[in-house]
């Protein structure tokens, strides 16, 4: 039952945070861009709320792979010794370890790491 009613709180309050910035693209778009740009002209607040969207989907990502638990995960790795890299090796890969480096995977001990 908490995690429902958690659940329900964090999805309104994403929401609202949608809305709000939707309606704030579409004010920065209108005080801005028809001052800037000839032919420009100004935008309704759907039309701020999908300029929102876009910009997420072309530029931000949704917070995947590469996001915060991305992130999270390479600072866990950073920190092991190399004996419990080794251990979670065995526990992740287990005999198929090689394989997966082989099929083009990258092998944390070798690839860059994130900023």
């Amino acid at each position: 039952m908490r995690f429902r009613a958690r659940f329900l709180g964090k999805f309104l309050i994403g929401l609202a945070a949608l809305a709000a910035l939707g309606g704030v693209v579409m004010l920065l778009w209108n005080l801005v861009l028809p001052d800037l740009f000839v032919g420009i002209r100004l935008i309704d607040y759907w039309h701020g709320l999908g300029l929102l969207v876009l910009s997420r989907i072309l530029f931000g990502g949704f917070y995947g792979h590469h996001g915060r638990l991305g992130r999270r995960h390479w600072e866990k790795w950073a920190s092991m010794t190399p004996e419990e890299r080794e251990q979670f090796r065995k526990e992740r890969w287990g005999a198929h370890g090689e394989r997966c480096l082989h099929r083009g995977h990258a092998d944390p001990d070798t690839a860059q790491e994130r900023p």
